[in-house]
């Protein structure tokens, strides 16, 4: 019995071996689950170019968009495993753990991780006339007036709602929310005046803050961003605790072949260093990880603590996608 194992597994093994040799033959999906325009969209098309380049081969991003990335993500988990389909998902992999009690896939055993990618800070933002002129004000303005405000956010279990849900907390108050299908379309109505203000990703705000379309009050990050040194930052605006940024990674469905997955990985530690992928990426206000983070274990490493931290901030705040 031991001898047949043996010679199945060895079977297993250069089957993924040929595979991987051969890989890729044809273009590759590259998922999405967020709107196009979005921060996760703007990466991932970053992403796709620095690794057709790498693997000589096309990357098409394909956006399935719904129920905070949930459904592009459960596509993704029921694709052949045999790496074609890809996806590109942030850290709401972890908190929909919490906000989606029936989720169709397990984050973890559903999927092969294969690398973190970037990280993004986040802004809170306001609509350009917001009566307020720094992050203090915002908050005194905020916590008396907070059954008349309304704030926008990219669907229940995206990374605009639990930077949100942090904030609140942190400032013991509630607002009105509004939920919209991406930050683009959130972004919109901020800009147009019909929402009073809004926490996203810099990768989505710096421009219009830079144009004076918003106003914006502070940065998420423990220090002050790069790409907008005269924005302070949460933390010593009057929160020191309060930080957050948002780390995008590549995932593949469980049971691709580990040498595909190693080709991938290996890809994209490259990708990562190409100087175009990296300063299309800083531009944005996001940063590409080192390629020691472009990894497979250090990824499922990464999901697990991040699963652990969120899940109780999200059962203590009650919030249950419908």
């Amino acid at each position: 019995m031991y001898r047949i194992l043996s010679l199945l597994w060895l079977g297993w093994a250069l089957v993924g071996y040929a595979a991987a040799q051969d890989f890729p033959s044809r273009p590759v999906m590259f998922t999405v689950p967020f709107a196009a325009g979005g921060p996760a969209d703007v990466i991932a098309r970053i992403l796709a170019n620095g690794m057709s380049k790498v693997l000589n081969q096309q990357f098409v991003v394909e956006n399935t968009v719904g129920a905070g990335g949930t459904i592009g993500t459960a596509k993704v988990a029921s694709s052949p495993p045999d790496g074609y389909s890809l996806l590109l998902m942030h850290i709401s992999h972890a908190a929909n753990v919490a906000f989606y009690p029936n989720l169709r896939y397990d984050p973890v055993k559903d999927f092969e991780p294969i690398g973190l990618v970037a990280e993004s800070p986040m802004a809170i933002v306001a609509r350009k006339d917001f009566p307020a002129s720094n992050f203090k004000e915002f908050i005194t303005y905020l916590s008396a007036n907070n059954d008349k405000m309304t704030y926008g956010f990219a669907g229940i279990g995206s990374a605009s709602h639990l930077c949100s849900l942090l904030f609140f907390h942190a400032i013991n108050t509630t607002v009105n929310g509004a939920p919209y299908k991406g930050t683009a379309p959130a972004l919109n109505d901020l800009l147009g005046g019909h929402l009073d203000f809004m926490c996203d990703q810099t990768i989505n705000v710096l421009q219009p803050v830079k144009s004076g379309l918003v106003k914006a009050f502070a940065a998420t990050t423990p220090q002050r961003l790069k790409v907008a040194p005269d924005l302070p930052t949460i933390a010593e605006s009057g929160l020191p605790d309060f930080q957050m940024v948002v780390w995008y990674a590549m995932y593949a469905p469980k049971g691709t072949p580990k040498p595909i997955i190693d080709k991938l990985s290996a890809a994209l530690q490259k990708a990562l260093r190409d100087p175009e992928v990296q300063e299309r990426l800083a531009q944005s206000g996001a940063e590409t990880v080192p390629p020691e983070r472009a990894r497979p274990d250090v990824l499922r490493d990464h999901l697990k603590v991040e699963i652990d931290r969120w899940v109780p901030i999200i059962r203590r705040a009650g919030v249950l996608a419908q």
